[in-house]
């Protein structure tokens, strides 16, 4: 019986080569996009069956479409083919399934142009509900305006938009509307380094001093040591210093070269303190390296092999585009217009402009190990090393669900929920983003809106790592609601405590007149004291606010809309030996002692034209005085002694390099010099000017 049913088994057998393939039914949802000559134009395809027919839809977010109807479906073996029913030139795809039945891909075909597409099987991950969670957060948050992206492996899985990109005109968010995307511009700058890195041009670990000889920092050996990654992740021992650039048109070589005079507080490579000006010097020394612009490399080493064609560093062009977002900030329980802040000096650290779609083509090269398509952009080591920590940063969070790691080289490494998370927020004047990618997971995402200082990026990308990871949504937003009233109502106690701080019955020590004046700082640069009815105003890089008198020499600077950073700012006077007002000094960066800014000398004491009028011979009882001019400068020469002059105001000039000493010129109605007082420690001495011979 056994032999019978074995040759019974045998005669049944055929060779596995002569069974048909099941072909897998293209039934369900599809993502993807058509080649267009330096563009991809996303598709979403829904495909169904039902009596033996076809029906199906398209949407093409880019052209605000949903559910247009499909006709002509046709399957045939691995071959489908559709047309879009009621649309001019007659668009078309025709493509084959792949054999694991996951992917459509062939021709489109619209009148007589072709291109290619390509679709995939739309993901397990459901995002239903997201849209309503994002308008009602946006609404929670105040947020004028939000586009996302939803990227898995290389492809766009979806994006989502929210609410208006200019509420003036009631203009609504695509997903090609141009954001600021602020420090998220920080990771283009890092990859565009290693890609000098993957061409043997700069190392990653050679001090910055080998590309940028009179790099300095005020500690010598710091600026001797620091290298390209210290200057990417944060741990060169200066806090960050950001009203040196904020608001400033000086170029990044003299911004650069300001480095050398601005206070430290840690030693290098010991603690991770954020600083953009670093990072302005990371692009700086690209600059340096390549010889072209970090402008001119970012477009032709990231944007171009991206197809990121609308993406743009400058506000100028973002604002003549004509989809682009404007900068809202909320503040008094209401919605404000502001202005396009001009990042241009600092750009390596946070300029870029850009799109959720395009953003998300950023997104997916990370994804990527560094290619597009076939084209590697950069290394896969060096991709790797982007992504690796290098500076540990304290974790003081208060759930398990959120680990700190520390920080890579321009992003920002935690652990959510039990999965890998790099990421990297933005955050300028009026605009608020966030980039983020779960690179075990293979998905990542874009975040971006018009207005500053708002948390929703980052509820949002929490929301969607949930569904991506396969667990139960969190109520994120109602937690950080809470924190921002409990924050809010401890700075309005905060505020009333300070009054109480304050010396009542104190006046200013001279008329405010004598505060007005021009003060320097070889680090900050120059700020301008003004006099405006029974107030000062101090102005600062195009920052300004109106001061009220605090207690004695001290002034507090008033709200401004344009300044809002400095408010509730103290700003204290400082006297010289003679009684003069001669420095201003005021905490601008908090973690280190008061920048000083030493007042200008009068403008007619810098001029070599009146210097020249004060020269000549003037007697002192048994001596005589001699003023000249060595260069541009006035000089004077005792028996025995001789000093640079350094000019102050109202006619006086210190004796560098000789402290309490110093002289001061007096003219008669002429405008003449016929004498000058020479102020010294025991005295003060007047000299005739003695007649020219």
């Amino acid at each position: 019986m056994l032999a019978r049913l074995a040759a019974l088994a045998l005669s049944f057998a055929v060779p596995l080569s002569l069974v048909p393939a099941q072909v897998a039914a293209p039934a369900g949802a599809w993502s993807g996009a058509i080649e267009l000559p330096g563009d991809k134009l996303e598709v979403h395809v829904t495909l169904t069956r039902s009596d033996s027919a076809w029906q199906g839809s398209i949407d093409i977010p880019a052209q605000a479409a949903k559910n247009l109807p499909l006709e002509k479906i046709a399957v045939d073996g691995r071959k489908v083919t559709f047309a879009i029913a009621g649309v001019p030139g007659a668009p078309t795809f025709a493509g084959e399934l792949g054999q694991d039945g996951t992917a459509i891909s062939g021709t489109f075909t619209q009148g007589a142009q072709s291109f290619p597409f390509a679709l995939k099987q739309a993901p397990s991950v459901s995002f239903d509900g997201v849209q309503a969670f994002v308008d009602d957060l946006r609404q929670k948050f105040h947020v004028p305006g939000c586009a996302i992206a939803v990227v898995e492996g290389g492809d766009v899985v979806t994006t989502i938009v929210s609410g208006e990109r200019d509420v003036e005109h009631g203009l609504a968010v695509t997903p090609d509307t141009l954001f600021a995307i602020g420090s998220s511009t920080k990771a283009f700058t890092t990859l565009l380094l290693a890609t000098l890195v993957d061409e043997g041009r700069l190392d990653w670990d050679r001090p910055v001093r080998t590309w940028i000889p009179e790099f300095a920092l005020e500690e010598h050996d710091a600026g001797e040591h620091l290298t390209p990654r210290d200057l990417v992740t944060h741990r060169s021992g200066m806090p960050r210093h950001d009203l040196v650039w904020y608001g400033a048109t000086i170029s990044r070589a003299e911004m650069v070269r300001r480095l050398r005079w601005l206070p430290l507080n840690k030693d290098l490579r010991t603690e991770f303190q954020y600083n953009n000006l670093m990072f302005l010097t990371a692009g700086y020394l690209a600059e340096r390296v390549a010889g072209r612009t970090w402008e001119e490399l970012v477009r032709q080493r990231i944007f171009a092999p991206l197809g990121m064609s609308r993406s743009n560093f400058e506000v100028v062009a973002s604002a003549a585009d004509e989809d682009h977002a404007e900068p809202y900030r909320y503040d008094d329980d209401k919605l404000e217009h502001i202005p396009f802040r001009d990042l241009t000096a600092i750009g390596p650290a946070g300029s870029i402009n850009s799109s959720v779609r395009e953003m998300a083509r950023w997104v997916a090269l990370h994804l990527q190990n560094g290619k597009h398509g076939d084209t590697a952009i950069v290394q896969p080591s060096s991709m790797n090393e982007l992504h690796t920590v290098r500076m540990p940063i304290g974790d003081d969070a208060a759930s398990p669900d959120l680990v700190s790691v520390g920080y890579a080289l321009g992003w920002f490494v935690d652990v959510y929920r039990g999965a890998r998370r790099v990421h990297h927020g933005g955050n300028i004047d009026g605009f608020s983003a966030l980039v983020a990618f779960l690179p075990d997971k293979d998905w990542g995402f874009v975040v971006l809106t018009n207005l500053d200082g708002t948390p929703l990026p980052e509820m949002v990308v929490r929301r969607l790592s949930d569904r991506v990871l396969g667990v139960e949504d969190k109520d994120w937003a109602g937690k950080v609601l809470a924190k921002i009233e409990r924050t809010e109502a401890e700075v309005e106690q905060g505020k009333k405590n300070e009054a109480g701080e304050r010396h009542s019955g104190t006046r200013p020590s001279h008329d405010l007149a004598d505060y007005v004046g021009g003060y320097s700082h070889p680090g900050y640069g120059a700020c301008t004291v003004t006099h405006d009815g029974d107030e000062l105003r101090i102005a600062f890089h195009g920052l300004g606010a109106a001061m009220e008198h605090w207690h004695y020499d001290v002034f507090r600077c008033r709200k401004d809309a344009s300044a809002p950073g400095i408010e509730g700012t103290k700003v204290q006077f400082t006297t010289s030996f003679d009684g003069d007002i001669d420095a201003l000094r005021a905490a601008l960066e908090p973690a280190t002692d008061p920048i000083v800014f030493t007042r200008q000398a009068d403008a007619q004491l810098r001029d070599p034209g009146f210097l020249r009028t004060l020269v000549g011979d003037y007697q002192l009882p048994g001596q005589t005085v001699k003023f000249a001019m060595q260069g541009d400068q006035l000089t004077v020469e005792l028996p025995g002694q001789f000093y640079v002059l350094g000019p102050r105001r109202n006619l006086t000039f210190d004796l560098i390099g000789l402290h309490g000493f110093s002289v001061r010129f007096v003219l008669d109605a002429h405008g003449r010099a016929v004498r000058v007082r020479i102020r010294q420690p025991n005295g003060v001495f007047e000299a005739e000017r003695k007649a020219a011979k």
